[in-house]
């Protein structure tokens, strides 16, 4: 009995013992428990990520910047643009300041929402009524990026979606889950955003999540075109150097709700550029570099160049 209760005292001496080297060492606290709601919610959105890639990032098949004039396409390589299949002479993009106009070549077959053409003015991506061009598998449409004019290509019977492995997450972490402190913007500030084709464009900010991690104060900017729809952030980390994107991730969150915000870093995501060369994505803004690591959200494989 005497012994038993020596071991019992040494048992608690050791755990009183270990619970103050972890105090000392300032290691973060365990993280709660994952519900199945937790795991349920995280997967749906998960799916609905893979989904969104599959429908519109991972068929693009070329990127084409335009000079003013006539800019032949086609499969064939005398084109000035050379698709990946089709026609091998499809016809011309016409470039005039900042207007495009496509004219098929005789013979070659397309249609814009479901109508056949010969020809047609191009509504750009930032217009409501952009104009898609569908040529078999293809489909093509205007892109103006900054001083850029651009034809963005898809093929719908795309190896890269047939190939695609998926996303790779870290495990979930509820201590990355954190409501922040809403400060809208005042006046009519701005952030300069750059992207991967060294464009820097001033964003209007609507406001900054202020929030704390690891006992530290962070802010974050937001980026969003409406913060009364939803906030977007492009934010940098630690891990961006080894494990993550690195030009920064994406992370999406409510309208901010009596002055809070919450901040879900488990569902941080790799740019469109992590599956595609084609896209032309922002990289993370100064003020969105965040000096700590974030070991949670989507991963990437600096060796490989991809998941």
């Amino acid at each position: 009995m005497t012994q038993r209760l020596i071991r019992l005292a040494a048992d608690v001496l050791t755990v009183a013992a270990l619970a103050a080297i972890s105090a000392i060492a300032g290691d973060t606290p365990a993280a709660p428990a994952i519900t199945a709601a937790d795991q349920q919610s995280f997967d749906k959105w998960k799916t609905e990520l893979v989904e969104n890639r599959k429908q519109k990032w991972l068929p693009l098949a070329g990127l084409f910047w335009l000079k003013p004039g006539k800019n032949s396409f086609g499969a064939d390589k005398d084109n000035v643009i050379i698709f990946p299949k089709g026609p091998g002479h499809g016809g011309w993009f016409i470039l005039q300041g900042k207007d495009v106009s496509v004219k098929l070549a005789p013979g070659v077959k397309a249609t814009v929402a479901g109508k056949p053409i010969t020809g047609a003015k191009m509504e750009p991506d930032t217009s409501k009524s952009v104009t898609i061009v569908e040529m078999g598998s293809l489909r093509f449409h205007l892109i103006v990026r900054g001083e850029r004019v651009g034809i963005r290509l898809k093929d719908l019977d795309s190896a890269a979606v047939r190939n695609y492995r998926g996303p790779d997450f870290f495990p979930l972490n509820i201590n990355y889950r954190v409501v922040a402190k809403w400060e809208p913007a005042e006046g009519n500030r701005t952030v300069d955003v750059p992207n991967v084709l060294g464009d820097v464009t001033p964003t209007p900010v609507s406001g900054t999540a202020v929030f704390e991690l690891n006992g530290q104060e962070f802010r974050l900017t937001d980026l969003s075109e409406d913060p009364k729809t939803s906030l977007f952030f492009v934010f940098s980390d630690f891990t961006s150097k080894t494990e993550t994107y690195p030009g920064g991730r994406f992370l999406d969150a409510e309208p901010p709700a009596n002055g809070t915000v919450v901040l879900d870093f488990n569902r941080a995501y790799n740019p469109p550029c992590s599956v595609t060369p084609y896209a032309t994505c922002p990289l993370a803004p100064k003020e969105n570099r965040l000096a700590l690591a974030i070991p949670v959200g989507e991963k990437y494989d600096h060796k490989s160049g991809h998941h």
